[in-house]
């Protein structure tokens, strides 16, 4: 049973996904991705040891859009191919992943600034979920983020997440 694109479940604050679970986001089945990989050029997951595919945030959104072109518009392969040259869907999957970024950035600033009595627990699930992304718009544009306010119990959940980042790309 096939369901509605907007039916789909969340993508959380996560910088990698593995074929797994980008399958279960998209509701798409591991081998069409490996298929859709060849047919559409946009879409290169990073390889890692033993050839592991990571999927970026924005190519998660890329598969979410090419299944609604197949599924729910039934377009052709190549006429999916050729509409999303035509809206030059890069570009617009980049803009749509650094607003989700900016958003999870500005939650886990907002969380880390609570007093220690008030939402400690919150402080925590923010800066797990988000710290990917807040390193990720620290990269992009770092005259936008100011770290200064973080709590020193932020700074070491950033720093982990930064590092176990670090050892997914080594």
């Amino acid at each position: 049973m096939d369901r509605a694109s907007h039916d789909l479940p969340p993508i959380p604050a996560k910088r990698y996904f593995t074929i797994g679970e980008v399958s279960e986001l998209c509701l798409v089945k591991p081998y069409v991705l490996r298929y859709w990989e060849q047919e559409f050029v946009q879409l290169k997951p990073m390889k890692r040891r033993g050839n592991r595919r990571y999927y970026q945030h924005h190519e998660v959104l890329l598969i979410r859009r090419i299944r609604e072109l197949l599924y729910d518009q039934g377009f052709t392969i190549s006429g999916a191919r050729n509409r999303l040259t035509e809206l030059g869907h890069t570009a617009r999957v980049e803009l749509e992943e650094d607003d989700a970024l900016d958003e999870a950035l500005k939650a886990a600033v907002a969380a880390s600034r609570q007093p220690a009595g008030q939402g400690g627990g919150l402080v925590s699930r923010a800066l797990q979920a988000s710290a990917p992304a807040m390193a990720e718009s620290a990269w992009i544009a770092p005259e936008t983020v100011d770290f200064s306010g973080l709590t020193p119990e932020a700074v070491v959940s950033l720093r982990a997440s930064l590092l176990s980042i670090r050892d997914l790309l080594s």
